[in-house]
């Protein structure tokens, strides 16, 4: 259900008219329609009386509105406009990053007090239900514009906490979802962004004194540069982040994801005993017993240690070990998203053998798939292939598969 037709159907219930809520609010009864229609959202400082005339809370009315923004059309989502719409959208959500940088470096007794607690409970509920979607969706553009309309919920409330204790928690919420709006943007390829997301991740949860947060936060910053092979500049991060993850929960398994991401990293340099001391530790995840993961923020637990393998071994050049460990992964239920890297990484292996067939076999659905959810993580992932193809490009078929790849990259560059 829209969350527009939530509004309408809790205005209704309380026997409110459009023009008792405009009255109220000081605003234009169309305005109201169209808050209901789903068309635009109140203004942040209109929330706290819309939901106090609902009767409802600040995080049920939030999650109202982010449904809305969820199901608006495509010509009026944010994360679709173009052109002009889209260096507008741009200035806002830096203006949006500018105001929440600001908020996390104010201490909280400096901040002004509500008369009312917000639910925080129910702020997290929706982060976490919005983690949910998100690893569910192929396509994960679609969730931009509703995770974006939460950010400006959360920062608003950040400068309305009542306390320290409300205050940190915030933070650590808000930390929480920036790390989610940085993979939404990192999977669309938008790296910078991706990475101011990170970098207001880290220091909000840096705020809430939130270790294996914090940690997580530089690890998928680190993971930019991974991805761009500047690894150089991802192993400071990466020590950075084991630090912290070695201050955190000890139950928890985010110091064995900080050493599989590191294992990538010594596999681009180049150096197999690091790689492999890297990889050994991050098994240390096995042991673990409970929940070792919040799936959120944190999902690893060792489900990904055979493609982790496959990768560092595929770079590194070990052709044999990396193909038993990418085999040994595809048997594994895989996430769409996940089985497009250990396929693209399968079909590496074959072009370095100048196998077409091969390359040809698992190389086609991952075109397709790249095709059908526009994700930059998956067009990296052939990018990453066509270099190895260019000695092939006499085989017909590895030459129109090369020629599709070229096509995808440059309709991702027109976006």
């Amino acid at each position: 259900m829209a969350g527009g037709h939530e509004l309408f159907e809790r205005r209704r219930a309380l026997g409110l008219s459009q023009q008792d809520i405009a009255d109220a609010l000081e605003v234009e009864r169309s305005t109201v329609g169209r808050w209901e229609g789903g068309k635009n959202s109140p203004a942040l400082h209109l929330r706290p009386r819309l939901a106090k005339l609902l009767k409802i809370t600040q995080s049920e009315l939030a999650i109202m509105l982010a449904r809305c923004t969820s199901n608006q059309p495509a010509a009026q989502r944010p994360d679709l406009a173009e052109n002009d719409d889209m260096a507008l959208y741009r200035r806002d959500l830096l203006r949006v990053f500018s105001l929440a940088a600001a908020l996390l470096a104010l201490p909280a007794h400096d901040l002004a007090d509500l008369d009312d607690a917000d639910d925080l409970d129910g702020y997290a509920l929706l982060n976490s239900r919005l983690w949910q979607t998100f690893t569910l969706t192929s396509a994960k553009a679609t969730m931009r514009a509703v995770v974006e309309e939460q950010l400006r919920v959360l920062t608003a409330q950040l400068s309305q906490s009542r306390g320290p204790s409300a205050h940190q928690r915030l933070c650590a919420l808000a930390g929480d979802l920036f790390q989610l709006a940085g993979e939404i943007h990192f999977d669309a390829s938008d790296y910078t962004t991706a990475a101011h997301c990170y970098a207001l991740a880290a220091e909000a949860s840096k705020a809430a004194s939130a270790y294996d947060q914090w940690a997580c936060a530089l690890t998928r910053h680190a993971f930019i540069s991974v991805y761009e092979r500047n690894f150089a500049n991802a192993e400071p991060m990466l020590d950075a982040a084991a630090g912290l993850a070695r201050r955190g929960d000890s139950q928890l398994s985010t110091r064995y994801w900080v050493a599989a991401v590191q294992a990538e990293t010594f596999a681009g340099q180049g150096n197999l005993a690091a790689c492999q001391r890297a990889l050994d530790r991050a098994e240390g995840v096995l042991a673990l017993h409970g929940p070792v993961h919040n799936g959120g923020w944190l999902r690893f637990d060792g489900s990904r240690l055979a493609e982790e393998r496959g990768t560092c071994f595929a770079t590194l050049g070990r052709l044999d070990l990396a193909e038993s460990a990418l085999t040994d992964a595809l048997q594994q239920n895989l996430s769409p998203r996940r089985r497009a890297g250990v396929l693209s990484d399968l079909a590496v292996i074959g072009a370095r053998r100048r196998d077409p067939d091969q390359v040809l076999i698992h190389a086609a659905p991952v075109l397709q798939q790249a095709r059908t959810t526009k994700s930059g993580v998956v067009s990296s992932k052939l990018r990453g292939l066509q270099p190895h193809l260019t000695p092939m490009l006499a085989n017909t078929k590895i030459a129109q598969l090369n020629a599709g790849i070229d096509d995808l990259v440059g309709s991702s560059r027109n976006r």
